[in-house]
């Protein structure tokens, strides 16, 4: 029988009373008296040298207050990135400024070059066109192969090429790996683009700030997945302002898929202007400003080449790579070709040798960063399309090569630097191939074909790193952050209680799935306890959400304040009554000795750690505590995909007619939750697949620079999903025995959708071997008719 509430029931999501009928609180909802305006004067060329900015004209337009370029920010820090790489011989990544406004040179469409904060919007953005900017045209580098050539045109003129970094990790060996590719019974090679993708959640970015002359303390409202780390950077790396002075806020947000974890420009200038106008300063970001200004995601260029023996045994994997970093470095960048995408290549399977190698390069582009999956979905496309090509290759069952070489013993090393704890990897295809009903599919096929369809079915497997640690390993490799959590849990004096998080809800659902953890353990009913979360000043500091971390990070730290409190409130109800603490049980809200009736409710407890008139000495009054949790490891969800497409062999369009998800997370808290996360991952999965690009001129020019040329997923591109997620094996390490469910869907789908199509198109009798994402009609049509 399904639950009703605590751990493992579908609890509705109470956050959505208020975003359906309309009573969430956004950044821009949010307005401070007296506010003024700001608006970007942004680059119109992809790499240019300014020569002068004449700003007098602007500046005596009607209600403008103040006009600011990059000489106003002299003196003050840049952008920072939170992780350094170390290249293949140990020398630090090469790190170029980033300036809050652009500084002699601009360096993709969209650069900032100037800001006016004006009485209104439409004031300040009239004075930003009376902006005079001599600029110098410079040939843009787009092309990383050419860019990574002696003699390239230089994105940053202070840097001896455009290369960050050359990283390497596996196989050192170069002369061992080289042998046993020579020596290998068969050898699959593929060359692969992991295209651009643009971010669009459904709120853009939004900042407000507000300064205050009498305690000389600042407010930022934004939209950010971690306040405390926007907090944390813009006090140490940019503005330099003492951190107990600023308070940042992150309310209700529509949507982040990782583009609003990073600390942006535009959240650091309006923290500034706001105390050289004396005013609180809002920017709202356009569509428009977020095709050009959000960091986008993916972008890698990629050759991986599959080794294997006479038994069609994986023997060796080496990987090459080109990951477009855009023109500066992004907060998590540097980390997501590396560390969240070589570790990952190994996959499901026990592949003893595998080397990975990656150039990061500069380009006149949009700066890129993780984006939902980050590395994991770029590792996952390259391994489960080169599976599929070698199966085809040797004309063997898709399913059975990769059951042959699952990892089947855990924990397990890989050769990329991870052990996985636990899986089951034959027992999740297992679920795959039943509720897909692959054996069906040829009777499904034949259908399709009397219609004049080609019919395809797509196979897929993948595995992920969530919950990144612990935070003295990740040191180690580069992070400048520590990747644990916190959280404080306040228990009231009538029993209900108040859990502040560090991490941050904006659709996961925090705000029930958290508190069904607690009211589980305590035995009360979830209404009792809230969520408290994105506020510096209530809550303690913590890391945010994202890499699906936010129940086996901050989740683990909330089930050990729980703990702490739960221990507390033992010794009291012992003293009441009049009982040894070690007999004390608790059970259904009710604390009792054990082996007699005599027992006490929870709120007769609470009440008493406030009115402390019949209480332990030895114990303080009060019921509130806080834990600090940093994993032990990574967690590892892993799952098996399937997907069914329809091509229409007279005009390449396809069409998605069934997706089925296979997916072990662990243990799960709420089953309808983890649902939509795993749709709303397929989705994104099948936008790239099939429809999203991001698409640059020749001269730098965004081409998809809206909705008009920038292709969503629409109700009707995907079907309804069916997703099994009873295959669990709960990590090792974790007191929830969770690991991760956000990112998977959008990890997994893409390669599945690709070897669908290409399914199809093999078996109408063409020998295509490969086609880019995304594999859109025209893609499809001028691969079957070249």
């Amino acid at each position: 029988m399904p639950k009703d509430s605590g751990i493992g029931a579908s609890s509705k999501r109470r956050e959505d009373v208020r975003f359906l009928t309309g009573a969430g609180n956004y950044t821009d909802d949010i307005n401070a008296h007296g506010q003024a305006h700001v608006y970007f004067l942004r680059s119109d060329i992809a790499h240019g040298r300014i020569n002068s900015i004449n700003t007098s004209a602007a500046e005596a337009m009607p209600g403008v207050v103040k006009v600011f370029t990059g000489k106003d920010f002299e003196g003050v820090g840049g952008m920072p990135c939170g992780w350094e790489v170390t290249d293949r011989h140990g020398a630090p990544m090469q790190e170029p400024p980033h300036p809050i406004l652009a500084q002699g040179k601009v360096r993709h469409v969209g650069d900032p070059i100037a800001a006016v904060v004006a009485d209104s919007l439409e004031q300040a953005r009239d004075a930003a066109e009376a902006i005079e900017v001599d600029l110098d045209e410079l040939p843009a580098v787009l092309d990383m192969k050419a860019a990574a050539q002696e003699g390239a045109t230089l994105v940053h003129d202070d840097l001896k090429n455009n290369i960050c970094y050359d990283w390497h990790l596996g196989e050192e060996d170069n002369d061992k790996i080289n042998g046993i590719f020579a020596n290998a019974a068969h050898v699959t090679t593929l060359d692969l683009v992991n295209n651009r993708l643009v971010a669009n959640p459904m709120e853009p970015r939004v900042a407000l700030a507000e300064y205050s002359r009498g305690t000389d303390e600042y407010t930022l409202y934004t939209t950010s997945q971690n306040p405390h780390v926007i907090r944390l950077l813009m006090c140490a790396f940019v503005l330099g302002l003492p951190e107990h002075k600023v308070r940042v806020v992150a309310p209700d947000v529509g949507g982040g898929f990782g583009t609003k974890i990073f600390h942006y420009a535009e959240e650091a200038f309006c923290t500034f202007a706001a105390k050289a106008c004396n005013r609180p300063v809002k920017w709202t970001s356009s569509r428009s400003e977020a095709f050009m200004s959000d960091a986008q995601g993916r972008d890698h260029v990629s050759t991986i080449e599959l080794a294997l023996d006479a038994d069609n045994n994986f023997i060796a994997l080496r990987t090459n790579t080109y990951a477009n970093l855009g023109a500066y470095l992004s907060t998590f960048s540097s980390s997501v070709p590396t560390w969240l995408h070589g570790t990952l290549m190994a996959g499901n399977y026990k592949t003893p040798v595998i080397q990975v190698n990656v150039k990061a390069m500069f380009t006149n582009t949009v700066p890129v960063d993780a984006y939902r999956g980050a590395g994991r979905p770029e590792a996952t496309y390259q391994l489960e399309r080169v599976i599929d090509k070698a199966a085809r290759e040797l004309g063997v069952d898709p399913i059975a090569l990769r059951r042959q070489n699952f990892v089947t013993q855990f924990p397990y090393d890989t050769p990329v630097a991870l052990t996985y704890d636990t899986g089951d990897y034959h027992g999740t295809m297992d679920k795959l191939e039943a509720a897909a009903d692959i054996a069906g599919f040829a009777a499904r096929r034949t259908e399709s074909e009397a219609k004049g369809k080609l019919r395809g079915l797509g196979i897929n497997c993948y595995i992920e790193a969530c919950g990144i640690a612990p935070s003295n390993i990740v040191g180690m490799l580069g992070a400048r952050a520590g990747l644990y959590d916190a959280a404080t849990v306040r228990v009231n004096a009538t029993g209900s209680i108040s859990v502040m998080v560090g991490a941050h809800s904006h659709g996961q659902g925090h705000e029930t799935a958290f508190p069904q953890v607690v009211a589980d353990m305590i035995g009360i009913d979830e209404s009792m306890v809230e969520i408290v979360h994105g506020d510096t000043s209530k809550i303690p500091f913590g890391m945010g959400t994202y890499g699906s971390r936010s129940l086996a990070v901050c989740g683990s730290a909330m089930v050990r304040a729980t703990e702490k409190v739960i221990d507390k409130a033992k010794k009291i109800a012992a003293h009441l009554l009049e009982a040894s603490e070690a007999d004390i049980e608790l059970k259904d809200g009710q604390f009792s000795v054990a082996g007699t009736d005599k027992s006490v409710a929870w709120g007769d407890v609470t009440l008493t750690a406030y009115v402390p008139h019949n209480f332990p000495l030895e114990v303080e009054p009060g019921l509130e505590e806080t834990a600090f949790y940093d994993p032990a490891n990574f967690t590892y969800p892993a799952g098996a995909y399937a997907c069914e497409v329809e091509v229409d062999p007279e005009t390449g369009k396809v069409s998605i007619e069934a997706f089925t998800a296979a997916d072990d997370f662990g243990n799960i808290i709420n089953p309808m939750i983890v649902d939509g996360q795993v749709h709303g991952g397929i989705g994104q999965g099948i936008g790239q697949a099939l429809l999203e690009n991001c698409a640059y001129d020749e001269n730098g020019q965004l081409l998809s620079a809206s909705f008009m040329d920038y292709a969503m997923p629409r109700a009707d591109d995907v079907p309804f999903y069916g997703v099994d997620h009873s295959s669990q094996t709960p990590c090792t390490h974790n007191p929830l025995g969770v690991k991760g469910c956000g990112e998977a869907g959008a990890i997994g789908s893409p390669p599945a959708v690709v070897n669908a199509v290409l399914d199809a198109l093999n078996s109408g009798g063409k020998a295509i071997d490969h086609i880019d994402m995304p594999v859109s009609p025209s893609r499809v049509w001028t691969a079957m008719n070249s």
